[in-house]
C-alpha cells in the first residue's frame, strides 16, 4: 500500500528534493505545496477524496502562514496527522518549540538522506499504527496490541492465521511479558468462535484445591461449603476458548484431570455422578522449561504431549528492538486516552534509550515504564528525566549521544560532522546489533549496497565485531 506524505515548503528545490528523495526509498508518493495556505487546500480536497495524507513535513520558516501556525492548524483539523518539522541546523529552540506543539519530530536542514529516510520511515510507523487502532475501534474490534514489524513477529502473526481457524490445541511459551495472552485472544478473535466466551484462567493466582473446583464446577453437597451447584469454566466456554494461562504450575493432580478433557472432550463435575460433553478450544501458555519440568518428573508427558499440538513461541523485545517505537508510540496512545492526559510525543533521547534497554520484562516492563513517564511528566512530549531507566547499565558504546547545547556551541562544520558521526554510530549500530554484526543482512536493513555501508563503517570506525 502506497503511503502519502505532503511537503510543504516555500523553497521549490526543496520540496523536489524530498520528493526524489523519499519516493524511491519508502515507495511513497509526494504531494507538493509552496505555502501553508496551499497546504491547507489541499489537505481538505485529500479530504473530500478520501485519500487522506499519511505525514505532512513542513518547513518552520515560510512567508504569510509559517510552520507554527499550520502546525497549529493541523492539530486543530486533522488531530491525528503525524508532523515532521524541518528547520535550519542548529536551531534547537525552534525544534523544541516544534515538539511542544505537536509535532512528532523535527529534521535539520540541510540533511542527509540516511537520517531523513530513518527519521520520516518512524514517523510513517506511527502513522500507520494510529490509523490502524482507529480502523478497528470502528470496526468494532478490539486491537489485541499485538504490534510488530520484525520477522521474529511476522512468524507469530503467520502461526496465528494457519492455527485460527482450527480448533487444536496451541501451547504458548515465552517468557513473562512477552504477550501470551494478547497471543491467545488473537487466536479467538480471528477463530469461528469469536462470537463465543473467552474465558482466561490464571493458574498460579487459583490454590489447586479450588482450580478443580472452579475448572470443572461441582453439585451442592459435594463439599461443606457447596451449599448450590456450581457451573465451572469449562462449561461456561462450551462452543468458545479457554485459556490456561502458565500451565506449568500446575500439580499433577489436575493435570490428570484436564488430560482427561483434551482426549475425550468431557468433565465430571464435583460430586457429580454424569459426565457432561464439551465443546471447548483449549490454549494454554507457559514461561517454564517444560522438558526440563518432564525430567524432574513435575509434569506428566502424555499431557504435554496432548498440550503441545501446535505450539508458538514468542520472542523477548530484547530480540525484535526494531518494534519498540510502534509497540511505544501504541502504549503512549493508549495510557494518554485512558489516564486522560494530553497526547504526549516521544522525543528522540527517550526513543534511543528505550531501544538501548535489554528488558528483561519484555513488554509489560516497557509499559510500565511508559506509564510512569506519562504520569511525571509535565511537558508535551516524554521526559528523559521522568523515564524510570538506570541509563549507567548500558554500555558506553550505547548510551544517547546527542548533546544539543554542545551542538549548539560547535561552529557548522564542526556540529555537522560530530552528528553524523553520532547518528551513523547509533543508526547503524542498531542494524549491526539486529544481525548479530552480519555486514549483508545489515546493508540490506540499511537499503544499501554491502560496500557502500562498508565504506561508512571505515570513515566512522565502526567495529562489526563488537555487535557478534
Amino acid at each position: 500500500m502506497t503511503v502519502n506524505i505532503l511537503v510543504v515548503d516555500d523553497e521549490k528545490d526543496m520540496t523536489r528534493l524530498l520528493q526524489r528523495t523519499l519516493e524511491p526509498e519508502l515507495d511513497c508518493r509526494v504531494t507538493m505545496a509552496f505555502s501553508g495556505d496551499m497546504a491547507l487546500n489541499v489537505l481538505g480536497q485529500a479530504f473530500v477524496d478520501k485519500t487522506p495524507f499519511d505525514l505532512v513535513i513542513c518547513d518552520i520558516k515560510m512567508p504569510g502562514m509559517d510552520g507554527f501556525e499550520l502546525l497549529d492548524r493541523l492539530k486543530q483539523d486533522y488531530p491525528d496527522i503525524t508532523v515532521v518539522m524541518l528547520t535550519a541546523f542548529g536551531n534547537i529552540e525552534s525544534a523544541v518549540k516544534a515538539i511542544k506543539k505537536g509535532a512528532y519530530d523535527f529534521i535539520p536542514k540541510p540533511f542527509e538522506q540516511g537520517e531523513i529516510i530513518f527519521k520520516i520511515q518512524k514517523a510513517l510507523e506511527r502513522s500507520l499504527l494510529l490509523k490502524e487502532n482507529k480502523r478497528l475501534k470502528e470496526n468494532g474490534t478490539r486491537p489485541f496490541e499485538l504490534i510488530g514489524k520484525s520477522e521474529p513477529m511476522q512468524r507469530v502473526f503467520d502461526q496465528i492465521s494457519l492455527i485460527a481457524s482450527s480448533d487444536v490445541t496451541v501451547l504458548i511459551t515465552g517468557e513473562s511479558g512477552t504477550g501470551k495472552d494478547l497471543t491467545a485472544r488473537s487466536i479467538h478473535a480471528a477463530s469461528p468462535r469469536n462470537k463465543k466466551a473467552f474465558i482466561p484462567v490464571n493458574c498460579p493466582t487459583i490454590p489447586e484445591h479450588i482450580l478443580e473446583s472452579e475448572l470443572f464446577g461441582y453439585k451442592k453437597g459435594a463439599f461443606t461449603s457447596a451449599t448450590r451447584d456450581k457451573t465451572g469454566l469449562f462449561q461456561e466456554a462450551d462452543k468458545g476458548t479457554i485459556f490456561l494461562d502458565e500451565i506449568g504450575d500446575i500439580g499433577p493432580s489436575i493435570q490428570t484431570k484436564l488430560l482427561r478433557v483434551l482426549q475425550e472432550k468431557e468433565i465430571k463435575p464435583l460430586g457429580d455422578t454424569k459426565i457432561k460433553k464439551v465443546d471447548v478450544r483449549i490454549i494454554a501458555s507457559t514461561n517454564q522449561n517444560l522438558q526440563q519440568k518432564m525430567a524432574d518428573n513435575e509434569f506428566r508427558q502424555d499431557f504435554f504431549y496432548r498440550l503441545n499440538v501446535l505450539s508458538i513461541e514468542l520472542p523477548p523485545l530484547r530480540d525484535r528492538i526494531t518494534d519498540i517505537p510502534l509497540i511505544a508510540e501504541h502504549l503512549v496512545v493508549k495510557h494518554c486516552k485512558k489516564m486522560k492526559k494530553k497526547m504526549k510525543t516521544i522525543p528522540l533521547d527517550v526513543m534511543d534509550l528505550l531501544m538501548k534497554h535489554p528488558w528483561p520484562g519484555n513488554v509489560r516492563e516497557l509499559e510500565n515504564v511508559l506509564v510512569q513517564g506519562i504520569l511525571y511528566s509535565k511537558e508535551d512530549a516524554l521526559q528523559l528525566s521522568n523515564i524510570p531507566i538506570d541509563n549507567t547499565n548500558i554500555p558506553k558504546s550505547k548510551r544517547i549521544h546527542f548533546d544539543t547545547e554542545h551542538l549548539a556551541s560547535l561552529p557548522y562544520k564542526n556540529a555537522k560532522e560530530k552528528m553524523l558521526h553520532e547518528f551513523n554510530h547509533d543508526y547503524i549500530g542498531a542494524k549491526l546489533s539486529i544481525t548479530n554484526g552480519n555486514i549483508t543482512q545489515a546493508a540490506k536493513k540499511c537499503h544499501m549496497d554491502r560496500q557502500a555501508l562498508q565504506q561508512i563503517m571505515k570513515r566512522f570506525e565502526i567495529d562489526p565485531d563488537r555487535f557478534r
